[in-house]
């Protein structure tokens, strides 16, 4: 199974492209693609992997995925109920080499600049979502300047990073099924204890390879990487289960101390558990 690249459909020569993704989970294998793509969510919630960092998504938020910048999916799977994604695809050049450098679009250079890294959009407005959903009827020309409305809204609100690493080179397809792996394994037994000879064996590498192999390609450790995956799904947790305690969230997440859980929290949200609780409850 190949995992790099990944091709996106297109029909003729279409410079933009309009993609309506209606499945119980979305793409789950770690891929990239030449193409920027901007997505909105409008019905589903799970988490996204995209370049070094894990982010969570809702209904109704936007997300920007850069050219090249590796990524996957990890949907919530709900009973039954099919989430929803409507996507544009483009690259810098689907219009013209020099087209984004025209000073008529000054205005969303700030957009693409912030796509490099990625972005994530929570909550957005009735206006813009009403954009996203005309794209479907839409013909060439219409679908083009809702295209620009909505970059040129993108440009100027406020974001969240999905990456703070920038990829600008393919990755190979035997690196892709690699880190596949890793990603699956971590998020089935992030609950667990997950320990370096475990996931070094996982990826059929000897420790130290492994450690190396994953920093150069995450910039981070894996038991950052793993303690992130950890305090994501612990955030998720707080705000959407009031039944349960923190100490009892801590130890679903895989930490055996609270107080390490406390302190790592904080680290990441820039606040304490129980302050998150009462903010997103």
């Amino acid at each position: 199974m190949k995992v790099f690249p990944f091709k996106i459909p297109k029909s003729g020569e279409d410079p933009l492209i309009y993609q309506e993704d209606r499945e119980i989970i979305f793409y789950d294998k770690l891929h990239q693609h030449e193409e920027i793509q901007i997505s909105f969510i409008e019905k589903g919630e799970g988490a996204i992997f995209a370049g070094d960092t894990i982010s969570h998504y809702n209904e109704g938020d936007i997300l920007v995925i850069g050219s090249n910048l590796p990524h996957v999916f990890r949907s919530e799977v709900r009973e039954n109920e099919a989430s929803i994604m409507r996507t544009l695809f483009f690259t810098t050049h689907s219009f013209g080499k020099d087209f984004f450098a025209l000073n008529t679009f000054k205005n969303i250079y700030p957009f693409l600049e912030s796509s490099k890294n990625g972005f994530i959009i929570h909550n957005a407005p009735k206006k813009i979502t009403k954009s996203f959903r005309k794209l479907q009827k839409a013909d060439n020309y219409e679908r083009f300047i809702l295209f620009l409305e909505i970059m040129k809204w993108l440009s100027n609100n406020d974001k969240e990073y999905l990456s703070n690493h920038l990829y600008d080179k393919k990755i190979t397809d035997n690196e892709g099924k690699r880190m596949q792996t890793v990603f699956e394994h971590v998020m089935t037994n992030f609950s667990k204890n997950i320990n370096l000879d475990e996931i070094a064996s996982i990826a059929n590498m000897t420790k130290n390879a492994f450690c190396r192999y994953f920093k150069v390609r995450t910039n981070k450790s894996f038991f950052q990487f793993l303690i992130e995956v950890r305090i994501e799904h612990a955030s998720k947790l707080l705000a959407n289960n009031s039944e349960l305690s923190v100490l009892e969230i801590a130890e679903l997440c895989g930490f055996n101390n609270i107080s390490n859980f406390n302190r790592k929290f904080k680290e990441l949200k820039q606040t304490s558990p129980l302050q998150y609780r009462k903010l997103n409850l």
